[in-house]
Order: C-alpha cells, then structure tokens, then sequence
C-alpha cells in the first residue's frame, strides 16, 4: 500500500492539529503515514520535496473556506502527482477512521488493483515488520527512530508497526495477533527492552541512530542479518530463569543507559520537590524546628524519599539490564550498600555491574534438577547474588569508592577560574558532539549522578549546553537564511522549541546534512555556554525541563547568568554557522 501524505493547515488552532495528527495516526494502523503539521509557529514534520513530487495521494485537513484557500493553505503545489482529497479539522478529531476510509476508497485504480491482486493470489508484495524504538530519556530518539523506520518501510513497500517505549511508557503497544503475524522484528534501542515475547520471531538489534539517520538502511539490513530470537517453545518459562546471551553481550553502554533511565524520574521528581521545599522554608527547612511544616514534608518526600532511591534504581536496573529480573534484587541492594557508605552513583554503577554479571554467571552454571528449576530466579540466584554483591561492597569495592567519591564532590565544589573553564567546556562539547549518542549521554550521566552527591552545577552546564545546538540553529536560520534549504528554515521553529525543551536532538537533521561544518559550530556555541554557566556558578537541581524549570524556585542560581550563557552559546553557534557553512543551493 503506498504512504498517504497528510497536510494539516490549521494556523491558530495548534493544538487541534497536533491532536488530529495524533487521531489520524492511531487510525492508520498499519498503513504507512506521513504528517506534516502547518502551525503558527512554523512547520513540524515537513514533508521532504522529492517525496512530495512523487506522492500518489494527498490528505489536506484545514478549515479553509474553499478547496483553492484549503490547498494554498496546503501548500498543494508540491504534490504535483497527488490525487487530493480534503477533510475539516473537526472530521479529522471526531471521525480519523472514516476519514482514512474514504481516502482508500478514491486511492489510485492502480494500487488497488495490486491489494486485490494479492488478496487474490494470497501474497504480499511487502513484509510485515514490528518495531519497538526506545532511548535512555524517552524523549526525542524514541520517536526520531520510529518515524524513520516508518520512513524507511513505506519507501520499500512494507507495511510497519511501532511500539515506542518513551518517558510515559509504551504507545501503540503491539498486539499479540500483530506480533504473531509479523515476518520480521526489529529493535531499534539504546535501552534494554524486553524481547520474551518475540521467542521464535526474525530479529535484529540496532541502536537509535541507525533508524533515525537511514530507516530504509537498517530494514534491509534487517532483512539480510535477523536472526531467529529464542525458542517458540517453552520461552516463557526460558525467560525469567536466565538471561539471555542478547542481554548480557548487550555492552556496558547500553547498560549503564538502562540504569539511568530508570533512574532519572527519581531524580526528577526529588530535586523538584526539595525545590519547592525551599521556596516554602528556606534553605533550613530540613531542620527539626521546621518539622511538621509543609516545607519540611516536602522536603523528607524528596530527599528522604526521591533521592534515596536513586542509586539504588540505577544499580538495579544496570543488574536487570544484564541479568534480567533476577539481578533487580542484588543490584538494588548493592545500590543501596553504596549510599549508605557514601560511595553514590560511581559505587551504584559498580553494584549494578557486579550485581548484574554475578547473576548472570550464575544462572549460566548453576545446575539443578527439572523438579527445583523454579527456584532458581525467584529464590536461588537473589540471594546468591545478594549476597555476593553485599560482601565484595563492603569488604573490596564500598570504601575506595567512597573515598573517590568524596573527593571528586571536593573538588567540583572548589572550582574556580580555569578549573571550572575547562569543566564547563569539556561537558558542553561532549553535549554537542553527536547530539544524544554515546558522548552526550556519558557528560549527562556524569551530570546527573553528581546531583546525589549534591553537586549541581554540572548540571546546570550540560542541560544550557544541550539547549544551545537547536536554538542556535534557529537564530541561524533567522539572521543566514542563505545558509540553509527552505525545508531547514521552515524547520526552524520545531527546533527552537526543542531547544527550550532541552531537547537537543532537535537539531539532528540540520547535523545530518552537513556535519562537517554543522557539528562543529554546535560543539564550539555548547562549549561556550557550559563554560560560562560554570564560571558563574549556576547550579541546578533538576536533570530536565530547559527553561521551564527556571520559575521554580531555588530549582536554578544565578538565574541572570543561566541566561547569559544561553544567550552567548546561541550567538556563537549562529555566527560559527554562517562562517562555517557554504551557501545552500539556488532553489532548495
């Protein structure tokens, strides 16, 4: 079945098409479905070009007054090929699924004629493919690298569904009729995800990056390397007996990612709420003359509650990551060993690794008879690995890094001058360089882990630095306009408010074009704007949130100077832009 392309043009009701775009996706099912939104503040998923000319049906919903207004709206011109067809917004909202009816019944006489063909014949053109995409936050790659693989199948004619596992969960959760249907899965993550029920199914792991940078790329290559996952039978009671060679040769990276993901709400929701603590109390809201007070409350849920579980979930779901649920028990108790020895997120990542390959040596050589298997992942390999965990942290690992630890705290705290000048540009770089890969996320894990040692202005450097590529690149776009295409420009927009957001994978197609002299104009604007976030000493006690977080109070210092070294990283991105970049060619 050919991609239907959908145009919204709603300008003043943003938030209606966003939701129809929503509707009409969830409608679509398996049909493949390109949205391009048209909102006042600019384009979202605009449509590319050469896709547009060579389009074989267009959907315009808009609310225009007649189909000349509906299609200027549109910008229907592109679709030079298109047969159109045009709905209200309100159709859209109430009825998505008549609406995508009605479109397949006027599709063109030619692909209906290759549905019945095939409905005839009993074959199908394309293969039926499921995907899951999930990343460490569940912010942007997770739906960066659905929409490319949803990209990449309707160019090669197969018919995709996507489970994202974002930061609310699963969306568009696979069906087990869906998955059972399927000739082919694939899991493009950066995060552990849960393959038991894909046992006897085609599969091949990939990163994000591969979807998001060539989806048609990696379904090919998918095609030709998938594997066959497991066994059809007896998978399920396989699954939580043992872990998986997937899992454990899954690399630290990934990890290591697992952990903080799991670990970040517990982050998030603690720092905010002893923010507000403070707003309520005062700085000494913890003390015992302000107990029972609300500040004082708030701040034993964050600090006593929040904060505390934050090791111990990172050094759980590094072991789970590794060793599947039986390593969630050893690795929570490492975590929590850690915490209370002082040795924080560095001894919480040495827990869950430990935890993680103890558990997962020991299900590999532990062998019992077919009547006492049952208890090896629910009674056997958490206690073993309990208390293998416990005793290498406190008698071998615990106290060094503690002593680590408490060093590294020092000496952050103490920077001044040059010290914190090299910090603030190391951490912004790395939050630039490759914009949600491996080198950012390994400066906003550092960041991240420091905020349990009460160590806060890394932080404050790495999120300023990971708003600045986006927002640079829009006032890039704005004062250089000859220095991108016209689909960069109209991007434009979506990428400032990403950039807001702190969601620096805004800026990715713009890198993805030209990264050679993209990416370093990016690095050089984000090293600028963490070095002058260090040097004035901003701290901030939420890992994410970009400037939203910036009313709460005491959740940001130095408010002033946060804006300052936003400010100066966006400048010296757009003017490094216009001095790297060659002009965009006539016409694009």
């Amino acid at each position: 079945m050919n991609r239907l392309f959908v145009v919204i043009a709603a300008a003043g009701h943003d938030a209606e098409a966003l939701l129809a775009a929503e509707a009409l996706r969830h409608a679509a099912g398996q049909r493949p479905l390109a949205v391009e939104v048209r909102a006042s503040g600019g384009v979202i998923g605009p449509h590319a070009a050469d896709a547009a000319a060579q389009a074989g049906q267009l959907l315009i919903v808009a609310d225009a007054g007649t189909h000349d207004d509906a299609d200027t709206a549109a910008d229907a011109s592109r679709f030079v090929h298109a047969a159109v067809e045009r709905c209200s917004l309100r159709e859209a909202l109430d009825d998505p699924a008549g609406v995508l009816a009605r479109c397949a019944a006027a599709s063109p006489a030619e692909e209906r004629m290759g549905e019945n063909m095939g409905k005839r014949t009993g074959k199908r053109t394309g293969k039926r493919i499921v995907a899951v995409t999930s990343c460490p936050t569940g912010i942007a790659h997770t739906f960066m690298a659905a929409e490319g693989l949803q990209r990449g199948a309707a160019a090669l004619g197969h018919a995709i569904r996507v489970e994202t596992q974002g930061s609310v969960g699963a969306l568009d959760a696979l069906t087990p009729q869906e998955i059972a249907e399927a000739d082919l899965v694939i899991i493009a993550a950066d995060r552990e995800v849960d393959l038991s029920r894909f046992a006897g199914k085609p599969l091949l792991r990939s990163g994000t990056k591969p979807a998001i940078r060539d989806g048609s790329g990696l379904i090919a290559k998918a095609l030709a390397e998938a594997t066959v996952h497991g066994a059809a039978v007896g998978a399920a009671a396989a699954g939580s007996a043992a872990p998986t060679p997937a899992r454990t040769q899954g690399g630290a990276y990934r990890h290591l990612m697992t952990g903080v993901s799991f670990m970040l709400p517990f982050v998030t929701a603690g720092g905010i709420l002893i923010a507000m603590a403070f707003a309520l109390g005062g700085i000494y809201v913890h003390d015992d003359a302000h107990q029972g007070t609300l500040g004082w409350t708030l701040f034993q849920i964050g600090a006593k509650g929040g904060f505390a579980l934050m090791v111990p979930a990172l050094a759980g779901y590094i072991a789970y990551s590794i060793a599947d649920r039986p390593g969630i028990a050893p690795g929570m108790i490492g975590g929590m060993i850690a915490s209370s020895m002082g040795a924080g997120f560095i001894g919480g990542i040495a827990a869950g690794f430990i935890a993680g390959y103890g558990v997962a040596f020991m299900a590999a050589h532990i062998r019992l008879p077919q009547a006492l298997k049952g208890l090896l992942p629910m009674l056997i390999l958490p206690v073993l690995g309990s208390l293998f965990t416990g005793l290498l942290m406190f008698y071998l690992v615990g106290a060094p890094v503690a002593e680590l630890l408490q060093w590294l705290s020092a000496w952050l705290r103490g920077m001044q001058g040059a010290s914190a000048l090299l910090l603030g540009l190391l951490l912004g770089a790395m939050m630039a360089f490759d914009m949600g890969g491996p080198v950012n996320k390994a400066a906003y894990a550092f960041s991240t882990g420091m905020i349990a040692s009460q160590v806060y202005t890394p932080m404050a450097a790495a999120m300023i630095a990971g708003m600045t590529p986006p927002l640079g690149l829009a006032l890039a776009t704005r004062l250089f306009a000859d220095r991108f295409t016209r689909e960069e420009r109209g991007s434009a927009a979506s990428a400032g408010v990403l950039g807001l957001a702190f969601v620096t994978e805004g800026a990715i197609p713009y890198a993805a074009r030209d990264p050679l002299r993209t990416i370093p104009a990016l690095v050089l604007g984000s090293a600028v704007a963490g070095a002058v976030s260090m040097l004035a000493g901003v701290e901030l006690k939420v890992p994410h949130g970009g400037i939203f977080v910036a009313p709460i109070p005491n959740a940001v210092t130095h408010v002033a100077m946060y804006a300052v070294a936003l400010v100066a990283g966006v400048v010296v991105t757009a003017i490094a832009l216009r001095m790297f970049k060659r002009p965009a060619e006539a016409g694009l």
